[in-house]
């Protein structure tokens, strides 16, 4: 049975956020049906004011909560999006903060396309596993991970951080399901087959799914 009150997995809302790189996972996320415990999270967006941001779509988006308001503690994750401000260091700042906040509390955190930037610029994915968009796009951030790069992969997940390539929100939204424990690996199987493969098989196989 799902609790009374769902876990929220926090979404930071950066100026111009890109819609599509966490449009799979959140809408997941949110949507019960072949959940393993439905209902047991909830989205909540953060913001680095109570204004609302415009994303790169040119949705408006109001946040449910400021970054001051946000303890990892009482997270399930903080999903960090890409935008055109993480390469300006104090415009991001909080959310940085933030994000280490949550890897020092042992609290997932998700980031794909710009946002792994400024975690590399700061340090956090020196001694992680990871991927981006490209090597050298993150080596430009100064950081001194590049041997821990991964080429192969389009997400990685190394202990309690996910980092992805822009280019893949499905892959990043099934390691976010995975941290989560969303699905039943058999589901998520199945889930990948239809949003990944474009295999209709994977619909057919999900409507089944009690």
């Amino acid at each position: 049975m799902p609790s009374s009150k769902p876990l929220a997995v926090h979404l930071a809302l950066p100026e111009s956020m890109s819609d599509w790189e966490t449009g799979h996972a959140t809408a997941h996320i949110n949507k019960p049906d072949w959940q393993a415990q439905p209902g047991r999270y909830q989205v909540v967006t953060v913001g680095l004011t109570d204004r609302p941001i415009t994303t790169m779509g040119g949705l408006q988006v109001t946040p449910d909560v400021t970054v001051d308001q946000v303890e990892p503690t009482d997270s399930a994750m903080l999903i960090l999006p890409g935008s055109d401000i993480w390469h300006s260091a104090g415009a991001t700042a909080p959310f940085v903060d933030l994000a280490q906040r949550f890897l020092d509390t042992g609290t997932p955190v998700a980031a794909i396309c710009g946002a792994t930037y400024a975690l590399a610029a700061a340090g956090l994915l020196d001694e992680r596993a990871h991927t981006s968009n490209d090597p050298q796009y993150l080596a430009m951030s100064g950081y001194r991970g590049a041997e821990r790069y991964d080429t192969e992969q389009t997400a990685v997940t190394d202990g309690n951080l996910i980092t992805a390539t822009a280019t893949r929100p499905v892959d990043f939204a099934a390691e976010i399901f995975t941290t989560l424990g969303l699905y039943e690996p058999s589901v998520l199987e199945s889930w990948l087959k239809l949003y990944r493969d474009n295999d209709p098989q994977g619909f057919y196989e999900l409507t089944a799914v009690q």
